[in-house]
């Protein structure tokens, strides 16, 4: 028997029933925080924050639940600071299985119901309070193409529920819904002192909010100025934009509340939704306000389909709102005497039975669970994860790659989960042994080739790997075929880079690694083109970025949501090469290649303008691929750079091609160098900083967001100049000759990966990679 399962069933057993009530609709928590205390619930945590949307517009905070919670402060402060609306995170999940034995929810956001389906081990109640008529709650679980949420309620299993709180709600749903469903009513709290209507004012009340924002309520409120709008009216309800109609009051005080729900004479309700309403006629009814209601709507089942307040056609409404407005009383005490029916199934004693019912059957349900967890030894599956370059990659991506899985192999081991990392690379990639020499033995290798399926394959596909509800939403798929079942033997697949043109097939969960969005700054690629890769990051379960600057890129270029990018350290190469020397050889090293933000004529003539004017002292190793192509290429960014090479003898004889070093010769070049020179203008920063920190080099680089990122994350007092302006180029690079000395002098005396190095940063990495396991 698994330890772990034991005391945690212990803990359980001698603690109180706890719930969490992850809703903040206050006159649903009126009424249900009561309701789970007569159930035996005595201890109830309720959450500090809801979204700022319109949608939430009768959300408050209730803090007196804290009062009755027995967990540690600590514990609850941290469960109190977490969006959980949003997905919650890891830390509040760990708490919420510490302490809680049930949650509440609305799917507000599908990843909610992912991360509770991943780490909750309690009970998950989808409050289930009514959708539109043309919507289920199977077409929501569906909405993720990939499958997610509809695998979560799989994963749930018997600890899901569709909380329903009208009996008829999953009357329609499929049969894997109607199995799952639990009757919990909802009611109307009596606490509250009931407004008294006096009806005074000959104006209809109608509640229609966001008319500005909504195209559901615009039609509705578009209908009733149709239908009505010669009638005296004013319109209440929440509206973020104001609406150009006098009648529509907007925001209103408390005091201004009261007034409308006593003194007007009519509320007219519209909705003919056969499984929703709202709170407001509810409200009307309590004060005593005649409430007029179409018919074909829930009210129909809650008892009022023969009273006077009823009307089946707008023609039969506006001939009753015409004689109360007018006065009639005996129309108005009719309504008025006959409409308390409707609230009598949403009284506590009507509601009682169903709750009672419903929660002997839950405690069954979880008694049955504990127990089948105590009897049925727990095996935990080591873990195995895909790292994948997508092409073949070379340089700073593959030695990132590297780093990567280097990573979440430390990662995993230091928070005792060991899992197992396989790296995959292209089958056509040229990869030498040299290339994988720093890569832990633990890590396998793998080489695999894209298979691309077209729709109807890629369905049979998805169902056959269980995805029963799948659809796809592109005509043509890509898996990587690895020979051994398209990767499928792995658990997670992590994908370095988003350079992904075709969707691949949501066989597993995917991560992406997007080092930067370079395109939003430089012209790398046709205008539109990246548009798969935007679609890679919208598709994909996560997307990890290793600056702010990249964060902010992913989402206001790439419209992504805050909770799916996470920012996590840059992982820098540890040289550990002491057999390296340091003899100074009178140069710098310039790495470059063709690439358009490299800068190459801004360089070219600071350069000219370095030993042309200011007699620079040191010769310019040019390092990197495309040694052949820069000079000789046709491409037009690089024209500049080829013209002032022909017309300058100087830097002729002063730049010297390098061309490609592996990385002993690389190293050995830059650790002779008096300095590193990096003209570009931007990108999620160059490693090659931190390789010349190791090796007591200093480095002179333009001023851009990575590379600040970059300083300020390894310390290495780097020096800057603005790309923009060749000749502050110029005198930088000449300034650097009377400063480089001291400057090599205070790296060589730190070390700029105190801290900073892969197993320090490891479990960083393994900490964002484990919510997608």
């Amino acid at each position: 028997m698994n330890t772990q399962s034991t005391k945690t069933a212990s803990t359980q057993a001698s603690r109180p029933l706890r719930a969490m009530w992850l809703l903040n609709h206050s006159a649903a928590r009126r009424f249900e925080v009561p309701m789970l205390k007569r159930m035996g619930i005595e201890e109830i945590f309720l959450p500090k924050t809801f979204p700022c949307e319109p949608s939430f517009r009768s959300a408050s905070v209730e803090w007196d639940e804290d009062l009755n919670l027995s967990i540690p402060p600590d514990d609850l402060a941290v469960l109190n600071s977490i969006d959980w609306y949003s997905g919650g995170s890891r830390e509040g999940w760990d708490l919420a299985n510490r302490h809680f034995d049930m949650v509440f929810f609305i799917v507000h956001s599908p990843f909610l119901l992912h991360q509770i389906a991943s780490h909750f081990q309690g009970v998950a109640l989808w409050r289930a309070y009514g959708l539109q008529k043309e919507i289920s709650y199977d077409f929501v679980l569906n909405l993720e193409r990939d499958g997610r949420l509809r695998r979560g309620v799989n994963h749930l299993g018997a600890r899901f529920y569709l909380a329903e709180a009208y009996a008829h709600i999953a009357d329609d749903e499929p049969d894997y819904l109607k199995a799952r469903r639990l009757y919990l009513p909802l009611g109307i709290s009596t606490d509250t002192k009931p407004y008294r209507w006096t009806g005074e004012l000959d104006r209809v009340l109608f509640v229609c909010p966001e008319i500005a924002i909504n195209p559901y309520y615009r039609a509705i409120y578009r209908q009733f100025k149709r239908d009505f709008g010669d009638l005296p009216h004013v319109i209440g309800g929440a509206q973020p934009i104001k609406v150009n109609d006098s009648n529509v009051l907007g925001f209103v005080t408390a005091e201004e509340h009261a007034r409308n729900m006593t003194q007007n004479r009519v509320m007219y309700y519209h909705s003919t939704e056969p499984n929703h309403i709202h709170y407001h006629p509810f409200e009307a009814i309590q004060a005593g306000m005649p409430l007029l209601y179409m018919a074909g709507g829930i009210l129909d089942r809650m008892g009022g389909i023969d009273l006077p307040g009823r009307c089946r056609t707008v023609q039969e409404a506006r001939k009753k709102l015409q004689r109360i407005l007018a006065g009639d009383t005996r129309l108005i005490d009719s309504i008025r005497n006959s409409q308390p029916r409707l609230l009598e199934p949403m009284s506590v004693a009507a509601c009682m039975p169903a709750w009672t019912d419903s929660f002997a059957r839950l405690r069954s349900d979880m008694q049955t669970q504990r127990l089948e967890r105590l009897a049925r030894p727990s095996i935990r599956r080591q873990k195995r994860i895909a790292v994948c370059m997508p092409i073949a990659y070379q340089g700073g991506t593959l030695r990132g790659a590297q780093a990567l899985a280097h990573a979440l192999l430390s990662g995993s081991q230091q928070a005792g989960e060991p899992a197992e990392i396989v790296l995959l690379y292209p089958e056509d990639a040229e990869y030498r042994p040299v290339d994988w020499q720093k890569l832990p033995s633990e890590i396998s290798r793998r080489s695999f080739s894209w298979h691309v399926l077209d729709s109807s394959e890629a369905t049979r596909a998805m169902h056959y790997a269980g995805f029963t509800g799948w659809e796809p939403n592109a005509e043509r798929f890509m898996v990587p075929d690895d020979g051994i079942q398209q990767l499928q033997d792995c658990d997670l697949w992590v994908f370095v880079s988003d350079r992904l043109s075709i969707p691949i097939l949501p066989l597993r969960p995917q991560i992406l690694v997007v080092y930067d969005y370079l395109q939003r700054y430089e012209n790398v690629m046709p205008v539109g083109h990246d548009h798969a890769f935007l679609s890679a990051a919208f598709r994909a379960h996560r997307v990890l970025v290793t600056t702010r600057f990249t964060r902010q890129d992913a989402l206001q270029y790439a419209g992504l949501r805050p909770h799916k990018v996470r920012k996590v350290p840059m992982l820098a190469p540890d040289l550990n090469q002491p057999d390296v020397t340091a003899e100074k050889g009178g140069y710098f090293v310039w790495p470059t290649n063709r690439a358009i933000h490299k800068n190459h004529s801004n360089a070219a003539e600071a350069l000219r303008i370095y030993y042309g004017e200011l007699e620079g002292e040191w010769d310019c190793l040019v390092t990197g691929q495309d040694k052949h192509q820069l000079l000789q290429s046709g491409l037009p960014h690089l024209q500049s750079l080829s013209d002032t090479f022909k017309v300058s003898k100087e830097l002729r004889k002063r730049v010297h091609w390098k061309g490609y070093l592996d990385d002993r010769q690389y190293h050995q070049t830059l650790a002779s160098a008096n300095a590193l020179w990096l003209p570009t203008r931007i990108d999620n920063g160059s490693f090659s900083v931190i390789e010349a920190g190791q090796l007591g080099v200093p480095s002179l680089c333009v001023d851009y967001p990575a590379m600040r990122e970059i300083n300020e994350q390894f310390h290495l007092d780097l020096t800057w100049m603005d790309g923009n302006d060749p000749r502050q180029m110029a005198l930088q690079l000449k300034d650097m000759e009377h400063k480089a000395q001291s400057l090599s002098a205070r790296l060589a005396a730190t070390d700029c990966l105190a801290g900073q190095r892969v197993d320090d940063l490891a479990s960083a990495y393994w900490q964002e990679v484990r919510e997608c396991l």
